[in-house]
C-alpha cells in the first residue's frame, strides 16, 4: 500500500485551475523531490497531500484513508510539515519553537512534560544548532532557522517529514548543509518529499523526482532518468542544450 495517494486530483483558486486529473503515488522510505519553476503547482500538491488543502475533485489517501477522515492531531503524528522559512512575529527562543513540535503530544491543558523538552533537546543536537537553544527565533541566521524549523518537526515525532522549498533563501554553503541533512535523516529510516526549482538539488539527493509544469507531471522517475538536459529545458521553457555553450548552457549540458 502507498503511503500517500492522489486520485484525480483537481484544485483551483477562485476561478484559476491549479491541478486538475492529477493521479500520483509515493511510497514509503526515501527521498522525493517535487521538481518545478515558481507557479507549478508544487506548494499546493503538498497542501493537498498535507491535508491543509482539499480538492475539489478526487481523493487524497495516507495509508489507505482518506485524509479528510483523519484527525488533524493524528495526522501531526504522521506528517510533519517544514514550511519555507520565515520569522516568527515574536522572539521565541529556539528551544520554545522546537518545542512547539510537542504540541500534537502535549498533556493536559497543553503543557509540556519532562519527556516533550527531552525530545525536543534532541532534536536540536541532531540537526547542530543545540547550541542556539536559547537565542531569540528572529535572531538566528535563514540556515540556523531553517534546522530549526526541521529539528521541531523531528521533535514532532512523525516519520514523514514533509518540506516546502526548504533551501529558499539560503546562501551556497547553507543550501549544502540542508541537503546534507536530509541524506542522513534519510540513513535513519525517515522519509523526505521536498519541493525545489533547483534540478541539481533533486538530483543530489532525491531517490524519485517527479516533475511538475502548471499543475501536471511531466516527467517522474529515477533523478538520472528525469533530470536530464532536455527534460530540464522543457520543464523551464529554455532552448535545447546545442553545442554553443552560453552560461546557462554550460548549466544544463552538466546535468
Amino acid at each position: 500500500m502507498a503511503l500517500i495517494t492522489l486520485e484525480k486530483i483537481s484544485f483551483r483558486y477562485r476561478r484559476q485551475q491549479v491541478i486538475e486529473q492529477l493521479d500520483l503515488e509515493l511510497d514509503d522510505g526515501g527521498v522525493f523531490a517535487l521538481l518545478g519553476p515558481n507557479g507549478s503547482g508544487k506548494t499546493t500538491l503538498l497542501k493537498l497531500m498535507l491535508g491543509i488543502l482539499h480538492p475539489h475533485g478526487g481523493r487524497v489517501r495516507l495509508d489507505g484513508q482518506d485524509i479528510r477522515r483523519i484527525p488533524a492531531k493524528e495526522r501531526a503524528m504522521r506528517l510533519a510539515y517544514v514550511p519555507q522559512v520565515h520569522r516568527e512575529a515574536f522572539g521565541y527562543r529556539v528551544f520554545d519553537v522546537v518545542l512547539m513540535g510537542r504540541m500534537p503530544h502535549a498533556g493536559f491543558l497543553g503543557r509540556y512534560g519532562a519527556t516533550d523538552r527531552l525530545l525536543a533537546r534532541e532534536a536540536l543536537e541532531r540537526m547542530g544548532v543545540s547550541h542556539l537553544g536559547d537565542r531569540p527565533y528572529t535572531e538566528i541566521s535563514g540556515g540556523e532557522r531553517q534546522m530549526t524549523l526541521i529539528a521541531r518537526a523531528l521533535a514532532q515525532g512523525a516519520r514523514v517529514l514533509v518540506l516546502d522549498e526548504p533551501t529558499n533563501g539560503l546562501d551556497y554553503g547553507n543550501q549544502q548543509r540542508l541537503l546534507d541533512r536530509l541524506m542522513a535523516l534519510k540513513k535513519e529510516n525517515y522519509t523526505c518529499l521536498f519541493t525545489t526549482h533547483h534540478p541539481d538539488h533533486a538530483r543530489r539527493v532525491a531517490d524519485r523526482v517527479v516533475m511538475l509544469q502548471q499543475g501536471a507531471i511531466l516527467r517522474d522517475g529515477t533523478p538520472a532518468a528525469t533530470v536530464t538536459p532536455a527534460n530540464v529545458a522543457a520543464l523551464y521553457g529554455l532552448e535545447p542544450c546545442t553545442e554553443h555553450h552560453h552560461t546557462q548552457g554550460e548549466h544544463l549540458c552538466s546535468l
